[in-house]
């Protein structure tokens, strides 16, 4: 996921001057301690033109990401760090990019409590679900008096669906890692118009269920089983129907609900977690 938010937000790399040489885009990192963000930060710190301006982490303020993400140990010294609180105005507004890492419900919650000090220039790339639904993809900060709304507008982030939007985009919502892998799969058939009744199984490993702890996601428990869970109800239904439909109009009836709830009339997913320990490996 992290990797495909990446590939999309070269689009915003400066235009080159003189003899081949870039600008460099100034980037910051909210919620840089979890999966993805690990994945982000080692893509980032190996990008020639690209300057980490800081990586936000509440629960890490002050710690070097290598004391986090231990396959980044000799590759960087940076440190986490709460820019947000108390507010470093000017680190904030150094960024030309900000991806939001946080999980999926806080980065609307983020933006609420923190867009004032971002630049309206400033590009957010998000890998949360918060603005991958059109419903939700008009983000707007909620103001008081006579103040003028600040209104963010998400573009989906898939570019074998959107490449020319997202070239222009100042925000893009990344989408889901199910969601992605099956929407490859479907939409040359959604552009031909074939799609009718359409069954998937997606099968995903541990590490997508992010690093907080629950009963399965446990090695006793992961070892060598499968499981299914949010069977026909998965929150990445919502996200491919409004793909299809995209390129094939008609395709489901109008949604019923948030999240998988009446989006699945059309479209099944059975969610498979690969209950094997993967580690977290590069």
């Amino acid at each position: 996921m992290a990797k495909q938010a990446f590939e999309n937000s070269t689009q915003f790399i400066s235009p080159p001057l003189g003899a081949g040489g870039y600008v460099s885009v100034s980037v910051g990192i909210v919620g840089g301690a979890g999966y993805t963000g690990g994945e982000l930060i080692r893509l980032l710190i190996n990008h020639p033109n690209v300057q980490i301006a800081f990586i936000d982490s509440k629960s890490n303020a002050g710690n070097y990401v290598y004391q986090v993400h231990q396959d980044l140990l000799g590759e960087t010294d940076l440190k986490f760090s709460n820019v947000f609180s108390p507010v470093l105005p000017e680190v904030v507004q150094s960024a030309d990019v900000i991806f939001l890492c946080t999980g999926h419900g806080d980065a609307k919650k983020f933006l609420d409590a923190n867009l004032q000090y971002i630049k309206n220039e400033t590009k957010i790339i998000d890998l949360s679900n918060d603005f991958r639904l059109s419903k939700d993809a008009i983000y707007q900060l909620p103001v008081s008096g006579n103040q003028q709304p600040t209104t963010r507008n998400f573009i989906y982030g898939l570019p074998e669906l959107n490449k020319t939007l997202i070239q222009s985009a100042q925000n893009i919502a990344n989408p889901g890692c199910f969601a992605t892998a099956i929407q490859l799969g479907l939409l040359p058939l959604a552009k031909a118009g074939l799609l009718k009744d359409v069954y998937t199984t997606g099968i995903t490993g541990s590490t997508g269920a992010g690093q907080s702890l629950s009963p399965t996601s446990h090695f006793s428990w992961r070892a060598n089983n499968i499981q299914a869970y949010k069977t026909l109800t998965h929150q990445h239904l919502g996200e491919i129907h409004q793909s299809l439909n995209q390129l094939q109009n008609g395709f489901y009836p109008p949604p019923l609900g948030d999240g998988g709830q009446g989006w699945g009339q059309r479209l099944k997913i059975c969610a498979l977690a690969r209950r094997f320990y993967e580690g977290y490996f590069y």
